[in-house]
């Protein structure tokens, strides 16, 4: 299945110059969203992963699925303010701006081999945060997923990345 296909394309948002790839169209695609979880979860199966961090907020859809998929749990890093317990937060900066992502400080351990799962692989920026605040908590093994990649986008952040192992579905 052509995956590509089904993600819509949205010039000039959230800012002028930006072209949204819209995962939206995707996920509403039964058949393309079982693609999708499916190719991920078969992906790092057998793998050991037992736990999937997944960014807010496109990444849960996928993120939860695939954690169902590989009877792993699930670690939402959220947006600041949006967690109930105590967190540690780590800020990053957009293609169109900054952000501060937050992970309760209690949800990995030492043990745990981590799957970090997102939507979309662009500057490296949201990727970079969540392995730092991953990396706080010193866990055995790091994985990153994405549905796409913007191979395009070449920074440090990604050269950051690059020696952990990645898998993503579509790139452009």
């Amino acid at each position: 299945m052509e995956l590509k296909q089904y993600v819509r394309e949205i010039p000039n948002y959230p800012s002028k110059g930006i072209n949204f790839k819209d995962i939206t169209t995707l996920l509403k695609d039964g058949d393309a969203f079982k693609e999708v979880v499916n190719q991920v979860s078969s992906y790092f199966e057998g793998r050991g992963i037992t736990k999937i961090v997944s960014l807010e907020s496109r990444g849960f859809i996928v993120g939860g699925a695939v954690a169902y998929c590989l009877g792993a749990g699930f670690v939402p890093a959220r947006k600041k303010g949006k967690l109930p317990a105590e967190t540690i937060h780590e800020s990053y900066e957009l293609e169109y701006g900054t952000d501060t992502i937050e992970m309760h400080l209690d949800a990995l351990s030492k043990d745990d081999v981590v799957l970090i799962h997102d939507d979309l692989l662009a500057t490296g920026g949201t990727a970079l945060a969540a392995l730092k605040l991953v990396q706080q908590m010193n866990v055995k093994k790091v994985y990153f997923s994405f549905i796409c990649d913007l191979k395009f986008i070449e920074n440090g952040n990604k050269k950051l990345l690059s020696k952990y192992e990645t898998h993503s579905i579509i790139e452009y």
